[in-house]
């Protein structure tokens, strides 16, 4: 009996145990927050522990080699070409997964690429399109799930397989045309635009790769707060990454020099231009780089970003999972193939970035350096009504700052979106945003601190995560040492069969 009571209490304890679905996110107890204002935080929008950093500095390597190696990268100088400028505009000025997953299954069963098509051609994608976009954002979806910590080992297979690949491309490229490299690298091969609108267009483009920067730039604290490694570690990006991206927009621009010569059009498009070649083997296996390349800047650049930004506006209901997954089903509201529809669509789409991004840049550039002489007291960034709260919770300099430095774009920001809007000559800054929105902005922000600084902000002295875990730990175990006390003496008591009075030395 004794027997059969010890297993069951055994398979009583081993039983999962499901926890009742709550739309609030799982909160534990913050070093950053009291009780009272425990709903400005929770796990995953609080300061990393040291002890939880599992970043080091080869994790941070194939994160920008993984976000480097990728179908963007490759387009922007390859959709250049199709515009009209030539390799040397392209290369000086220097994906949708869904094509990629439709180059696989075509290689696998090439009768997919015959389903008849039944979505109107004004929707810019077709059935079979529609499908491998469906399984492709169904891959993705268990990636979506896992932690940062662990995503590091999906770039680092990235930044190993896909750089495989694309100089495997390259090698293509310049073997099958006879080691010249295509007609687009023909001395004779000029740019087809001239005048204004050749300085608009390479200005247009500039500010497409400019766009494509600053969205890594501004995204890289998502994954740089989980580094264990020394911050002078990132200073050696600086000179290494714009020669890696023109790397490979060199390739691109190979790869699409040669698919003229081949195919006779200019497919800038890599899934495109994959799915002309011969071989099925080298289209599946090549499609399932591009995949691979895909997945990662979808985490990398697009959903942990969001997930990070709705987790910090709504901390008591959202957490980086759930906003990874809500990031995903409002892609398909956004229409994202409609952006690979042509050339022009692609590089507005990415010059639409620099707008906005250019006037984020310069406020967190100049109030972090000038403004606050790189000093925050982290504590009391999660105070409501602490020293950051502003004007009713609004930094009124950074606002108007904003608004001055993206209003110049917003003309020509309206004719990409709808080029039936026509506003003259209003479209040509947008040609330019990033460089003017970061610009002016810059001068209304340094202009308004220096009109009215926001003293009540500033710091003798930096307060970082580091010292308050440190401090809450201690904290933690002086409590617990009280509690073990109290515990102590009660044995005691009990034991005596009275009260135990306290020694007085």
């Amino acid at each position: 009996m004794a027997l059969k009571t010890t297993i069951a209490q055994k398979l009583q304890s081993h039983r999962p145990v499901f926890e009742k679905p709550s739309i609030h996110v799982d909160k534990s107890d913050s070093a950053f927050t009291s009780s009272s204002d425990s709903r400005w935080s929770n796990k995953d929008i609080d300061p990393i522990r040291r002890e939880n950093r599992k970043w080091g500095v080869w994790s941070l390597i194939a994160y920008w080699f993984s976000d480097a190696f990728n179908a963007a990268t490759w387009e922007f100088a390859s959709s250049m070409l199709a515009i009209g400028l030539s390799y040397k505009d392209a290369l000086g000025i220097t994906v949708n997964g869904g094509d990629v997953v439709q180059v696989m299954i075509t290689a696998i069963w090439p009768s997919f690429a015959k389903v008849p098509n039944r979505i109107p051609e004004s929707e810019g994608i077709t059935t079979p399109q529609m499908v491998s976009f469906f399984l492709f954002w169904l891959i993705q979806l268990p990636f979506l799930y896992m932690h940062p910590n662990t995503l590091r080992y999906l770039f680092i297979v990235k930044s190993i397989l896909v750089p495989i690949c694309f100089i495997s491309i390259l090698i293509w490229a310049y073997r099958s045309t006879g080691g010249t490299g295509g007609a687009l690298f023909d001395s004779s091969f000029k740019s087809t635009l001239s005048g204004s609108a050749y300085s608009y267009a390479w200005l247009s483009s500039w500010t497409s790769v400019i766009g494509n920067f600053a969205t890594l730039s501004v995204n890289m604290p998502d994954f740089s707060r989980y580094s264990k490694a020394s911050a002078k570690w990132q200073w050696m990006y600086v000179p290494v990454l714009p020669i890696i991206f023109t790397f490979i927009s060199f390739i691109g621009v190979a790869a699409t020099s040669a698919g003229l010569s081949h195919y006779g059009t200019v497919e800038w498009n890599p899934a495109i231009l994959i799915s002309h070649w011969p071989n099925r083997a080298c289209q599946f296996f090549a499609a399932f780089s591009f995949a691979l390349a895909a997945l990662g800047v979808n985490i990398s650049a697009n959903s942990l970003s969001a997930a990070n930004d709705l987790a910090a506006l709504f901390p008591a209901y959202v957490n980086i999972r759930r906003g990874q997954l809500v990031c995903a089903v409002i892609a398909w509201a956004l229409v994202p193939w409609k952006i690979l529809a042509s050339a022009k669509s692609f590089l507005n789409f990415m010059s639409a970035y620099s707008v906005f991004l250019g006037p984020i840049a310069a406020i967190l550039v100049w109030d972090f350096w000038w403004v606050k002489g790189g000093k925050y007291d982290v504590v009391a960034l999660y105070q409501p009504d602490g020293i950051y709260r502003y004007t009713y919770g609004v930094n009124f300099r950074a606002l108007l700052a904003f608004l001055v430095g993206v209003a110049p774009n917003l003309p020509g920001f309206i004719n990409s979106v709808n080029p039936r809007i026509d506003p003259g000559v209003g479209k040509r800054p947008y040609t330019f945003a990033w460089l003017l929105g970061f610009v002016i902005t810059s001068l209304v922000y340094l202009v308004l601190c220096l009109i009215r600084r926001p003293t009540e902000t500033l710091v003798e002295r930096a307060l970082l995560p580091d010292e308050v875990y440190e401090a809450h730990g201690r904290l933690g175990e002086m409590v617990e040492g009280k509690e073990s006390e109290d515990e102590d003496v009660k044995s005691m008591e009990g034991k005596a069969g009275g009260k135990v009075e306290e020694s007085v030395v």
